[in-house]
């Protein structure tokens, strides 16, 4: 009985950070010494599918996925499913020819990465940011701009 309400009560944090997520919306960050200050959508996507290794600004790229917003994000940046994304990954790691974004837990985690490492870039709620990052694409706006007619 107490394992289910456990279940139950983390099965509805996740839920209601997704639907936080949503509603505020993920902003792309990275740190204001990474030489870059904006970011296109293709360039978002090839950074967190392995396909860039390096920044616009050259400085190696470490990216990073918010492990309760990834189905939220792989969803707007380039229209995919989590088993879409695992599988992707599976064969790029295993065929050796890159490695997944780091897994983080929570946005505080991401801020404090990506506020001490120049090269890390990651995604947030809104609200989340603060002035220790600076934000470089809103990807709902990337999502909506890119797929208008």
């Amino acid at each position: 009985m107490v394992r289910r309400l456990f279940f139950i009560l983390v099965l509805a944090g996740q839920l209601c950070a997704t639907s936080l997520a949503q509603e505020e919306g993920l902003v792309l960050i990275a740190n204001p010494e990474s030489g870059i200050k904006a970011m296109d959508r293709d360039t978002a996507i090839n950074l967190f599918m392995g396909r860039f290794k390096k920044l616009p600004s050259g400085i190696t790229a470490l990216p990073l996925d918010l492990t309760g917003d990834r189905e939220t994000f792989y969803r707007q940046l380039v229209n995919k499913r989590l088993p879409e994304i695992n599988s992707y990954w599976a064969r790029l790691v295993f065929s050796g020819r890159a490695s997944p974004p780091r897994q983080i837990e929570t946005p505080e985690e991401v801020l404090e990465i990506v506020a001490n490492n120049r090269g890390a870039i990651g995604y947030v709620p809104r609200g989340a940011t603060d002035d220790r990052v600076v934000v470089l694409a809103d990807l709902f706006a990337l999502t909506e701009r890119d797929t208008a007619p």
